[in-house]
């Protein structure tokens, strides 16, 4: 079920020019880069995917930033990765993608994490984007750091 929004906050539009081995550049002129596809190592591109990954990773750390505060934590080092894997289906489209996000939090464990991370899948709009769309699995990991100092 989708959910009509009540109010906007930010509309933002993309131009893509040639698919994956052309470019895509935003109307503000603030992101403007060339494509190439994901398998192909060409200096100074990009792929959808990635483009993908970065702006769910950055999403996704607001989201989680903004739960963690309702639990009295700090979250501004927390890290965040975003995988994202194209790949092929049994449907009629025969593409796809999973997303795998992977969060740590400096002093806290993994297996405190794992409530956080639910609350943020709640409220992140690309969460919210993906929901019943894409495979989605969150992983909560004891931070490297928190580690070295045991």
């Amino acid at each position: 079920m989708t959910a009509p929004l009540t109010r906007s906050l930010y509309r933002t539009t993309a131009h893509a020019v040639g698919g994956r081995t052309g470019s895509v550049r935003t109307d503000d002129g603030r992101l403007e880069v060339r494509l190439a596809p994901p398998r192909k190592k060409v200096p100074g591109t990009t792929n959808p995917e990635q483009l993908f990954a970065a702006g769910f990773a950055a999403c996704f750390t607001s989201a989680f930033a903004e739960v963690a505060a309702e639990f009295g934590a700090d979250a501004s080092a927390a890290r965040v990765a975003c995988e994202v894997e194209l790949g092929t289906t049994d449907t009629p489209a025969g593409y796809g993608l999973a997303v795998v996000l992977t969060v740590s939090l400096p002093g806290w464990p993994a297996a405190d994490l794992q409530a956080l991370l639910h609350r943020a899948d709640a409220v992140c709009p690309y969460s919210q984007a993906v929901r019943g769309n894409v495979p989605l699995t969150l992983l909560a990991v004891d931070d490297p750091a928190t580690d070295d100092r045991a």
